[in-house]
């Protein structure tokens, strides 16, 4: 009698955990896709910076570039392409990727 019981109980706690368990793997995709729009929103609002022509205090407001970097992006202006913050030594690879996506080296016009 008591393994029946105990068989009992344990049918009825299987019974009340699937239903609570497939209601999280529901929840769980769309919050990852509206984090996913959250994402693309800011980029698509994300102002590109010019480093030809940014101020420091512009340059400075990027991820990883601080008054030192800000500096040393304005001192070695001007810039035929973004990548030459890399191969001209200005900023080390590593935190050239993290801005890459909001920086642009817009040319001047003739």
């Amino acid at each position: 009698m008591f393994t029946r019981l105990l068989l009992a109980l344990f049918l009825t706690a299987g019974l009340f955990a699937a239903p609570s368990g497939q209601g999280a793997a529901k929840k769980a995709p769309a919050k990852a896709g509206s984090m996913a729009r959250t994402s693309a929103a800011e980029k698509s609002s994300t102002k590109l910076i010019d480093i030809n022509s940014a101020s420091q205090d512009e340059l400075d407001a990027l991820p990883g570039i601080g008054k030192a970097y800000s500096k040393k992006i304005i001192d070695n202006r001007p810039y035929q392409s973004k990548n030459q913050l890399v191969s001209k030594g200005v900023l080390p690879k590593s935190v050239y990727d993290g801005i890459k996506d909001r920086v642009v080296a817009r040319q001047p016009k003739k």
